[in-house]
């Protein structure tokens, strides 16, 4: 009755109320969730439970701000607020003429490029990112919390350095930054190393790590990847769906277009494009087509992509590699993050929160300058240098499991071998439709993995 009463009296109240308590019940019954942590059980996984409190806590989006775009554009805005960061700038000269530079972190004057013993994090900026992109700059700040040194490796052309030959990056090729750990690690030998990438940068890191595979063992403990890209194909279809996802692909390939502008003098000529022509590019797909996949030597933009792809991939990895996602990234849907395999690798772990949008992870209702990836990371580069016996245990398991599995494989692969030999002698022999039933198994097992870590999210 009094109810009905205040009704009455003040229905917008009472319809502003009911609206709200609405609100706040589905923020919190679909919002705010506990990660889910993909990753075999395996002394990788033990790690990670045992060193990253972080994992025990329910992630809290900010409320008024946790929709996927939302978070991925005013984290943006925010972070922006961070002071550019004083550098050490090396420039790195490299074996085709080109090069990049490292910027160290360099902290009250002293040298930290000849600090010789000093756990070292590199970190890889994103798209057109460089050393004082407001992302970076985060995690460059978390690093130092952290107590470790710090390089940031900008891409060529990138963080102001002018392009010395015909050739920028693409996500499938690591060759730079392959001679930029080799150079870091002949100047600090003795120095724990660890690799960071982000977006873009985590999809070169990531190339790295899977062409490189023991090689790149050699040379670092652990990798952490943020909001990258696992499927480019399931990216690129969901960044060009209208109408917010592809205003935000238009607005990144103006920023491509406008990133390779200055370089029109070193790349005009050298390759069979119309520079014009990628200058009018509407979206990533079509600058990737008429730039990257003919400056890359690729057939075309889906050769590029299937080579940039690395959820089929994990595998090959062979350094003790987390990486973060959020399930709502519209640079990568929940389908295209490689949760199953990441249960079976020997390797890898992936965090998925529900929320986080891409590179946002913002949170609280009032959003500082530390994000979730922020604190989490900070946890993870701790963890890993504070417990470099526990990493190097950590290491010899996974590699003790990568050679049990690549043992069955072997055998499987035999025996399959076998079989196709008996089949092809019998009049039932597999059909030509054999290969499209196992794609469609292999999607349906991906879109199962999908639903199986919204379970798990809604059960948290």
């Amino acid at each position: 009755m009094e109810w009905y009463s205040l009704y009455a009296e003040s229905p917008k109240v009472v319809l502003g109320l009911t609206v709200g308590a609405g609100l706040l019940l589905y923020y919190l019954m679909e919002a705010v969730k506990r990660p889910v942590l993909a990753c075999r059980d395996g002394l990788w996984r033990g790690f990670l439970e045992s060193r990253l409190g972080i994992l025990q806590e329910r992630y809290w989006p900010t409320p008024w701000c946790y929709e996927a775009r939302c978070q991925t554009i005013l984290a943006s805005v925010l972070r922006a607020r961070l002071p550019d960061i004083q550098y050490k700038r090396e420039l790195l000269e490299l074996k085709d003429g080109g090069q990049v530079c490292l910027d160290w972190l360099n902290e009250d004057g002293v040298d930290a490029v000849n600090n010789d013993t000093h756990p070292i994090v590199i970190i890889l900026p994103g798209l057109t990112g460089s050393s004082q992109s407001e992302y970076v700059k985060s995690f460059v700040l978390s690093v130092r919390e952290a107590g470790a040194r710090c390089v940031v490796f900008n891409n060529r052309g990138r963080g102001g350095v002018q392009l010395k030959t015909a050739r920028t990056y693409c996500a499938a090729n690591s060759d730079d930054l392959e001679e930029a750990i080799e150079h870091i690690r002949s100047l600090h030998p003795n120095a724990p190393l660890m690799a960071t990438g982000i977006s873009l940068g985590g999809m070169i890191l990531g190339n790295y790590l899977v062409t490189r595979g023991k090689q790149a063992a050699q040379h670092l403990v652990a990798a952490m990847v943020l909001s990258i890209p696992w499927n480019v194909f399931v990216g690129t279809e969901s960044l060009e769906k209208p109408l917010w996802n592809l205003l935000l692909n238009r607005h990144l390939a103006h920023c491509l277009c406008e990133s390779i502008r200055s370089m029109r003098k070193q790349l005009e000529g050298h390759y069979s494009w119309d520079f014009d022509h990628v200058m009018q590019s509407k979206t990533i797909r079509e600058f990737d087509a008429r730039f990257t996949a003919i400056q890359f030597g690729f057939r075309d933009v889906e050769d590029y992509y299937r080579n940039a792809c690395l959820h089929d991939k994990l595998h090959l990895i062979k350094v003790p590699l987390l990486c973060l996602s959020a399930a709502d990234d519209p640079f990568q849907p929940i389908q295209g993050i490689p949760v199953e395999a990441a249960n079976k690798s020997s390797h890898v772990a992936i965090i998925v929160t529900s929320r986080g949008g891409h590179i946002g992870f913002m949170e609280g209702i009032l959003p500082t300058n530390t994000y979730y990836s922020d604190r989490l990371y900070q946890q993870l580069v701790k963890g890993v240098f504070s417990n470099l016996g526990a990493m190097d245990e950590v290491r010899k398991e996974a590699d003790q499991y990568a050679q049990s599995c690549a043992f069955q494989n072997r055998g499987q692969q035999q025996e399959d071998e076998d079989e196709c030999v008996d089949s092809s002698a019998s009049p039932n022999s597999a059909s030509p439709n054999t290969y499209q039933r196992d794609t469609k198994t292999t999607v349906k097992s991906d879109e199962c993995a999908a639903q199986s870590v919204a379970t798990q999210n809604n059960s948290s």
